[in-house]
């Protein structure tokens, strides 16, 4: 069980010290993604991972695209340099990560294609929102405390929430894609609380049956109950047999000050 001293810690100095961290950005072609250091879940490295796994399902280009649980929105900007997304959309309940999300739309001029909000899961999304595809690299574990909010969903109710609110947000024929770790979950886990908000999982690629006790990545398709699904969020022999090697992540990162 956590000490007091520690839940102090992580309460109130941790965030103190965030706050001192400098600016840095990632590029993805001619966009730099600012960010902080702690503001970094993942999305930087092996959240680039969605580029080629996308791709290699042959998924064509999205008209309007949302990064649940976005931090500074480094998947959904990679997607809309690699000319996978039109527009965008990004949302999380941290006020820093918005903050970042706003100085790469300034810098890079992307006013009129990037939209962000400061929501508490999808409560402040507004209700004219539409989307695509919604992708997210968001908490992993539930069951397991270690130590960083950003991969901790004590008992799967960011999920739950998510699965109950997004598929009011869905065009027709829109998939959500969430890249999980089989160390806190696998496929099924979420299978349940996905069906109880009349959504159907249309894929699991790369999951294993059991949890591991390792970190291993593995994507799952979900889309709303009755809408038919496009070739490359399905379960097929052939969108599996593509999707496979498409594990090597495409960004880079250069640190500077800003």
């Amino acid at each position: 069980m956590e000490s007091f001293w520690k839940r102090q810690r992580r309460r109130l100095v941790k965030p103190a010290l965030n706050k001192l961290n400098r600016w840095a950005y990632a590029r993805y072609g001619d966009t730099r993604v600012h960010f902080k250091r702690h503001l970094d879940g993942g999305g930087n490295t092996f959240g680039q991972d969605f580029i080629p796994f996308l791709e290699l399902r042959r998924m064509p280009r999205q008209r309007r695209v949302f990064e649940w649980c976005a931090g500074p929105g480094f998947i959904g900007f990679s997607l809309l340099a690699s000319g996978l997304a039109e527009t965008l959309c990004l949302a999380d309940v941290n006020p820093e990560a918005v903050e970042a999300c706003r100085r790469t739309i300034a810098e890079s001029g992307l006013k009129e294609r990037v939209s962000v909000y400061r929501s508490d899961n999808l409560r402040d999304i507004p209700p004219s929102e539409r989307w695509d595809l919604v992708v997210s690299n968001p908490p992993h574990f539930a069951d397991d405390w270690i130590g960083d909010l950003r991969s901790y969903d004590a008992g799967w109710r960011l999920h739950r929430g998510f699965f109950a609110d997004v598929g009011r947000y869905l065009n027709p024929g829109g998939v959500v894609v969430l890249q999980e770790n089989n160390r806190g979950s696998t496929a099924e886990t979420f299978r349940p609380m996905i069906e109880a908000s009349n959504l159907v999982m249309t894929f699991a690629d790369e999951c294993r049956a059991q949890r591991t006790s390792y970190d291993r990545l593995y994507y799952i398709g979900i889309m709303r109950r009755g809408d038919p699904a496009p070739a490359w969020a399905t379960d097929s022999d052939q969108a599996r047999a593509r999707s496979i090697g498409a594990r090597s992540p495409t960004g880079k990162t250069v640190i500077a000050a800003t």
